[in-house]
């Protein structure tokens, strides 16, 4: 995510903490201290990616049938219908029809011009490349932010903690009998932002594996069809037509 784009998402996600904090949370909850606004902005930015990769994710196998389009599409090659084939891409888009109508466009291009056949595979192959590069970020953005986010709220947490355990060492510090009200509320403070922190981390962990494994799976499924659809295109002979 851009950081224009960011910025108001945490600003926004800060205020609505606050809001939820002051008025909306149960009074024990309120006893983790000022860092509870803190967890609940990492939870809420958490879950703002978390829905931003399931639907960019959903978007980039393009619309329709994933499977049936790439078969589709091969038949399309191997039948010499390279205009259908590229309408198919046009149709689909998505990650894997940008990249191999790139691919496609280059070589409707080149084929039956000067150059020989093996100039022409190599120019599609370096087409097919150069817009793999350009989609394989839009398939991780975010990723590293959650992986990130997962390790601050278990930093946060564990602050939190800290703090929580300082109070409650401070109430049985007192002359006397320790002070119960203080000592009570430094291990609730402690174990609230422990359990927040954990929370927010499990949920991140979780997100940015399954995302990570979504976007390998999806990596591998565009690097094979590329690589059938090169395979095919070098096998082409005569004319190509739609």
């Amino acid at each position: 995510m851009k950081g224009y784009v960011f910025l108001p998402i945490l600003i926004v996600a800060f205020l609505v903490s606050l809001g939820i904090y002051q008025y909306l949370l149960p009074e024990f909850i309120k006893q983790g201290g000022y860092l509870v606004p803190v967890l609940m902005m990492l939870s809420i930015i958490t879950f703002t990616f978390i829905v931003e990769r399931i639907i960019n994710l959903k978007r980039a196998q393009g619309r329709g049938d994933f499977i049936g389009f790439t078969r589709a599409l091969k038949r399309a090659i191997d039948g010499g219908k390279l205009g259908d084939a590229l309408t198919a891409c046009k149709r689909q888009g998505g990650c894997l029809a940008n990249v191999v109508g790139a691919g496609l466009e280059r070589y409707s291009q080149l084929h039956g011009g000067s150059m020989d056949k093996d100039e022409v595979i190599e120019e599609t192959r370096r087409a097919i490349e150069e817009a793999n590069a350009l989609e394989t970020p839009l398939l991780e953005r975010n990723l590293i932010a959650l992986s990130t986010i997962a390790s601050i709220a278990t930093m946060v947490g564990l602050l939190g903690t800290t703090i929580g355990m300082i109070r409650s060492f401070k109430a049985m510090g007192h002359a006397g009998a320790p002070d119960a009200i203080q000592l009570a509320v430094g291990i609730s403070e402690a174990l609230i932002n422990t359990a927040g922190g954990l929370f927010i981390a499990i949920i991140g962990i979780i997100a940015y594996n399954y995302f990570t494994n979504r976007v390998d799976s999806f990596n591998y499924q565009m690097d094979e069809t590329a690589y059938e659809v090169m395979q095919l295109l070098q096998h082409q002979k005569g004319t190509q037509n739609g």
